[in-house]
Order: structure tokens, then C-alpha cells, then sequence
């Protein structure tokens, strides 16, 4: 991993954007901390998986499934007599319906416990399976088709116990996924609730009332929840200096910056970095939630 930058891993799936591996098929330990440019599904049938995203300690158990988004930093911790995939998918070939839902649920809820008999465990051995035949008519249509199916039966499921699922397709929730997804490309240039408001053409007030009903958080809560995300990743996982960083993030004052970590993580930025200063070791932050 560069000391200034992230490692990114593309080109990890076959030539039509999808692949299915078998979780062990490769050695997980030696994955060192690193980002995708895709949609990575975890289904797992058996055992005890545990990955670090983006500074929180995840343990999937038996029966569940878990999504990780292009961009997140992740690492794999442990593995305990598990069975089950990694299901590697382009973000082009992901549904707009679904990919609102991805970016809604995205840091707030991208896992689910499922019971045994859901269809999501028949349909991955089967993708599995035909990604293994030779070519034939139609093939690739039948593999974008079913994964799509399997993406359905996990989204499903995740937004099941959603109190607000009747939201899903309406104006108000697509409102706040184009936020969402404005965020992810603007946060270092915009920081402000109106900023916001004003490129998606409706008011501050209306922009907040909608995000805290869909999300359960204010929009300024996921400004600075973003910023301090990427913030951390910085600080632990390269060795740019705390200037370099701010100026990255898109403040010019490395005093403001800092203040602003104090006030969203409980610490400086120089105080993040000295608790965690093993950064070139790997070792994960682990934050128990």
C-alpha cells in the first residue's frame, strides 16, 4: 500500500462486470486494508466472518449477507469454519432502484440476517455455476438476469423491517438518494446544508425534513459524518501530513480542520494519528458498535 494513497482493487471480476468466489478460495488474512471500484455482496451459509469497513468490526455469523460499496475501506479479519461467496458486481450493471437503496442504507445499514431456506443461497451456487460453462446463447443476458435476482432477494430483505419501505420509488426517497450521492462527489467542496438544497432546487428546511425522515439524520449529520470518514482513512491508512489532508478534504485552515475532528470524532487529527500511529502495520481499528 502507497503511503499516500489507498489501495484500490479493480479488475477483480470476469470480462462481463460480475464474478462469484468462494469465500477461502484465496487467503483473506493477506488482504491488507484497501478499496474497490465495486459492488462486493458477502453471503455466508456457515461459520463466523469478520471484516473491518471503514473503522467498524462486523461479524457475520451462519445465515446473512453484507454488502460493501466502491470506496469503502475494507479488511478481513477472521474467518471460523465459514462457507459461502464473494459476489463481485459493476456498479453499471446495478439497477438505479437498487443502487438507491445501496446508497441509502450505505453506513447506516448494509446487512442482514437471514433465515436458511431464503432464496439468495439457491441462486449464488447457481450464477456460480453458469459463470463456469462455456459460452452459449444468451449467457451473458442470463448471468446480468440473475444476478439482478440475486440483488433482489438481498435488498428485499434488507429493507423488510424498514418502518419507511412504503418511501421506496417516491419522490422524497430518490430526493435523498440523489443527496446521498451528491455528497459522495462534493463533500470536499461543499459543507453546507443550503449548498446542497440549493443543487437539488428545493430549501434547506424541506432538504433536512426529508434526509432525518428517510435516513434518521440531519443532512448536516451526514456532511460531517462523510468528511470525517475520509478523514480517518487518511490519517490511519496513509502518511500524508494533517496539512496535506485538510487541503485534500478542502480546508485550507489545518487548524479548522482539526477542530472540526475534535468536535465529530472526540479528537484532533494529531491526536487520532498518535493513538493510531502503528498505521504502516495494518493492524485494524477496531469500534465495536
Amino acid at each position: 500500500m502507497s503511503l499516500n494513497h489507498i489501495e484500490i482493487h479493480k479488475d477483480e471480476m470476469k470480462t462481463i462486470g460480475i464474478d462469484v468466489i468462494p469465500i477461502g478460495a484465496f487467503s483473506e488474512k493477506a488482504q491488507s486494508p484497501h478499496r474497490d471500484d465495486h459492488y462486493m455482496l458477502i453471503v455466508l451459509t456457515q461459520g463466523v466472518f469478520e471484516l473491518e469497513l471503514d473503522f467498524k468490526h462486523i461479524t457475520m455469523s451462519n445465515h446473512c449477507a453484507y454488502y460493501v460499496a466502491p470506496g469503502q475501506v475494507h479488511s478481513y479479519i477472521n474467518q471460523n469454519n465459514c462457507k459461502g461467496w464473494y459476489l463481485f458486481m459493476d456498479s453499471l450493471l446495478i439497477s438505479e432502484k437498487y443502487t438507491q437503496i445501496l446508497n441509502t442504507n450505505l453506513n447506516s445499514k448494509q446487512g442482514i440476517q437471514l433465515t436458511s431456506d431464503n432464496l439468495l443461497f439457491s441462486a449464488v451456487p447457481l450464477l456460480e455455476n453458469l459463470l463456469k460453462q462455456k459460452k452459449e446463447f444468451f449467457q451473458d443476458q442470463t448471468e446480468y438476469s440473475l444476478t439482478d435476482t440475486i440483488l433482489g432477494f438481498f435488498i428485499g430483505a434488507l429493507i423488510q423491517e424498514d418502518s419507511d419501505k412504503e418511501l421506496i420509488g417516491r419522490q422524497k426517497y430518490q430526493t435523498v438518494n440523489m443527496f446521498k450521492q451528491l455528497l459522495q462527489s462534493r463533500y470536499k467542496e461543499n459543507k453546507k446544508v443550503k449548498d446542497y438544497a440549493s443543487l437539488l432546487n428545493i430549501t434547506p428546511l424541506y432538504l433536512n425534513e426529508i434526509v432525518k425522515q428517510v435516513t434518521g439524520f440531519t443532512v448536516s449529520y451526514w456532511i460531517q459524518q462523510t468528511i470525517a470518514l475520509e478523514a480517518k482513512r487518511l490519517l490511519y491508512y496513509t502518511e500524508l501530513d494533517i496539512k496535506q489532508i485538510a487541503f485534500e478534504l478542502g480546508y485550507e485552515d489545518h487548524a479548522y480542520f482539526s477542530r472540526f475532528m475534535k468536535k465529530n470524532i472526540g479528537m484532533t487529527s494529531s491526536e487520532f494519528r498518535l493513538k493510531n500511529h502503528d498505521l504502516s502495520n495494518n493492524s485494524p481499528v477496531i469500534d465495536n458498535h
